[in-house]
């Protein structure tokens, strides 16, 4: 038994299993499969050809503690595009904007004010928080975890399990508000798994981090870094630059 409700617009050969709830004004596109348990909350648009698999839930308002920074206020409708590709057990916040093709796995988690380039896989568990951008054709691999305030510029690789973080002041004193600051990776940055990146700190275009390093400083471009805290080791070599992969 589903709750559908009669404002929702679910297009032409879509199916949808069972225990499915799907808000008012909701709009589907042509040839979607929803999978069974799947909660579509209110004024979600999806696209055609999108799969959504069981027990995810799309358009989740975001909970505040009375502790939180952040203020307490509705977020405006999720956008899913075209042909993309979402697990089971996926929360996916209102306020999101998801590109054409984008594939996010099993239990990730992507937060409010978060925008998915497109052809960007977003790996299994991984957690994109609020307020970040995430360019086109990007992969953030198993377990990442990607702090608010951050950019991942176009194609960019994140290994599993890199944390970014966002606070140098680990929580304490009222003067921590003034300088959240999340992580920029440009376009082409590649950070290897494990690795740790401190608030603020920039990955420069076509630069990249080994894994298991703690990124302290900026990395510049075109440079890997490596250790703990991490430092200089070579250029990046020539074959591996995007300009060299015949990409578009």
């Amino acid at each position: 038994m589903n709750a559908i409700d009669k404002t929702a617009r679910i297009g032409e050969g879509t199916t949808v299993g069972e225990f499915t709830v799907i808000e008012k004004n909701v709009n589907i596109g042509d040839n979607c499969t929803i999978g069974h348990h799947v909660v579509i909350r209110e004024g979600a648009e999806i696209g055609d050809n999108v799969r959504i698999d069981d027990h995810t839930v799309i358009c989740k308002q975001p909970m505040r503690s009375k502790r939180s920074i952040f203020k307490s206020e509705p977020e405006p409708p999720t956008k899913i595009g075209d042909e993309c590709l979402i697990g089971a057990h996926v929360v996916i916040y209102a306020g999101c904007e998801i590109g054409n093709n984008v594939l996010i796995a099993d239990t990730a988690a992507v937060r409010e004010k978060v925008t998915v380039g497109e052809y960007t896989i977003v790996g299994r568990g991984a957690t994109i928080e609020n307020f970040c951008k995430v360019g086109k054709k990007c992969k953030l691999e198993t377990g990442c975890y990607i702090t608010a305030y951050s950019e991942i510029e176009d194609y960019c690789f994140i290994a599993p399990k890199v944390t970014t973080t966002n606070d140098n002041y680990l929580g304490r004193t009222e003067e921590r508000k003034k300088h959240f600051k999340g992580v920029t990776v440009k376009k082409g940055g590649r950070i290897g798994g494990g690795s740790v990146i401190l608030p603020g700190k920039v990955i420069g275009e076509d630069a990249v981090v080994a894994a298991g390093s703690v990124v302290t400083r900026d990395v510049p471009a075109k440079q890997t870094y490596l250790g703990t805290p991490a430092r200089f080791y070579r250029e990046t070599p020539d074959e591996q630059l995007l300009e060299n992969q015949g990409w578009d």
